[in-house]
């Protein structure tokens, strides 16, 4: 367990380096802290940003879909029939 940390008056407190190190956390990294039923308090690194995960859900194999075809409300055939249900 790493040694107790002082709070200072404008509520800032040192993470100790082991922590650091160990959750590769840099200058400038935020975090996200987190308050449990029980009293405790969780501390997350968010040093992951969106563009970090691109391709994280693909496949070998898997075919690639673009954005615009995700819309799941985007127009592809629309008859007569179906133009006058949904008015």
């Amino acid at each position: 367990m790493a040694d107790p940390t002082t709070m200072t008056t404008k509520g800032q407190v040192t993470v100790p380096r082991e922590i650091r190190d160990r959750l590769g956390l840099k200058s400038g990294d935020k975090m996200a802290f987190t308050m449990l039923s029980d009293g405790t308090v969780v501390m997350r690194p968010k040093t992951r940003r969106l563009a970090d995960l691109a391709g994280s859900l693909t496949r070998p194999g898997q075919p690639k879909v673009a954005v615009e075809d995700m819309n799941p409300f985007k127009a592809t055939t629309t008859t007569g029939a179906t133009k006058r249900r949904a008015r």
